[in-house]
């Protein structure tokens, strides 16, 4: 049997469980803050400021987190390509941690004043450029210790367990919600999922001790055959095609995760006057279904290619999140149900790693797809909030037509990768998608 072609073996499922199990836990560490940011801001600003501007200033730190991804990721994936998958890998994780740790234990504005948000501000830089470098070095370590023919279902269970984190961080939110009086949060509660978060970054990073060195790098490393020249400048020069490919899939997949996931809870509160209890309920139902959707995508994206798993996800897509947001205030009892059914076919993003994957070729893979993955996130990640309350000026529907528009680039992608992808593995797949 070929290597290309054999099952997955004991290693490989070790490998991909402690690659998802450290990435679940510093998703967690990344997202934790958006749960508890409305009680942040009272504690790390004036009291006596405007309380929109208030809010402004809140989600303008979590902004910065995304805005330090490119820096931190394309840093990251530079020496990750040049001295080791491993090295960066468990490099993310502790930078990770050391903050999510820090902001448990950060003093507020009424004690240290501006330096408070200041800080707070640092250790949101250090996280974004730590999740920079995490998600694409543990999509190119695990693709590169599977066989080919299962780098879907591999790169599908990873990015199911980055959506567990998030899963772990509302529930979190859930029981501390529910277990503590407000005073109590206020007064100090807020800080037990930051140190809850840093303690199990240290946890995973012990753990990724076990992991080994990718076969594919230990085999350039062997031939010499490591980026001659600075990685980015190869990346930009020679790879534009399968850049803009892959950006173009980053802004479907935080599209799906940003707006279905971290934004939906709130708009059905506002929109239709669903209890916020009710809402958490439902979205963790809809990661739930997130997860099984990557898993089912990766498997698919393996047996038929790219093109058709983006075109049949794109509509489904499309389909299911335009009947959530337009009939669930109208069956309100339907809630879970429409909830769970749009964030089964969110999942077609669990096939967006394979395809970034398959477009580098190995000696810049983990640049190639750190810069478009993390320059894209930075945009259209940090962008989309602002964008989508925008236009909710305009309609109330907004966050219903923008993710029919991105279900729709989606289809428009897969339509475009059949004339350069094949579904068979293939040597020179990364060169086909630059002619």
């Amino acid at each position: 049997m070929s290597k290309h072609t054999r099952p997955l073996n004991k290693q490989d499922y070790k490998t991909l469980t402690l690659a998802a199990l450290g990435g679940a836990l510093e998703f967690y560490d990344f997202i934790i803050f958006v749960f508890f940011a409305a009680v942040v801001g009272e504690l790390f600003f004036p009291a006596d400021i405007p309380e929109w501007l208030r809010q402004v200033q809140t989600f303008g730190i979590f902004a910065a987190g995304y805005l330090a991804r490119p820096l931190g990721g394309i840093v990251m994936a530079h020496f990750g390509d040049l001295v080791g998958r491993k090295k960066m890998f468990t490099l993310s994780i502790l930078l990770m941690a050391v903050p999510t740790l820090a902001i448990g234990l950060l003093p507020t504005y009424a004690s240290a004043g501006i330096v408070a948000p200041l800080l707070l501000l640092l250790m949101r830089v250090l996280q974004g450029a730590a999740i920079g470098g995490e998600v694409p070095g543990a999509w190119v370590f695990v693709a590169e210790h599977v066989p080919e023919r299962r780098i879907g279902i591999a790169c599908g269970t990873l990015t199911a367990g980055l959506t567990v984190g998030i899963l772990l961080g509302s529930v979190v939110a859930t029981l501390i919600n529910t277990s503590m009086t407000p005073q109590a949060i206020h007064d100090g509660g807020w800080r037990v999922p930051f140190l809850l978060g840093g303690a199990f970054g240290l946890v995973a990073m012990y753990l990724r001790r076990w992991l080994q060195e990718t076969p594919v790098f230990l085999e350039m490393q062997q031939r010499k055959a490591l980026a001659q020249e600075l990685p980015v400048k190869s990346v930009v020069q020679n790879h534009k095609k399968a850049v803009v490919v892959s950006m173009l899939l980053t802004w479907l997949l935080s599209a799906g995760i940003v707006v279905v996931i971290l934004m939906s809870p709130v708009w059905l509160q506002k929109q239709y006057g669903f209890a916020p209890a009710l809402t958490l309920q439902a979205n963790s139902i809809a990661i739930i279904m997130l997860c099984f959707g990557c898993l089912i995508a990766g498997l698919v994206v393996d047996r038929v290619g790219p093109s058709k798993t983006f075109i049949v996800g794109g509509i489904l897509l499309a389909c299911s999140s335009w009947l959530f947001y337009h009939q669930v205030g109208a069956h309100p009892e339907q809630l879970f149900v429409l909830y769970g059914l749009v964030g089964l076919c969110v999942g077609v993003v669990g096939a967006v790693p394979y395809v970034m994957v398959r477009a580098f070729p190995a000696e810049v893979r983990f640049t190639g797809i750190s810069f478009s993955y993390n320059v894209s996130y930075a945009i259209f990640g940090g962008l989309t909030p602002i964008a989508v309350t925008m236009l909710m000026g305009v309609s109330p529907m907004a966050p219903a037509w923008y993710v029919l528009a991105l279900a729709l680039m989606g289809l428009g992608l897969g339509i475009w990768l059949r004339q350069d992808w094949v579904a068979a593995p293939s040597p020179t797949l990364a060169e086909e998608i630059q002619s």
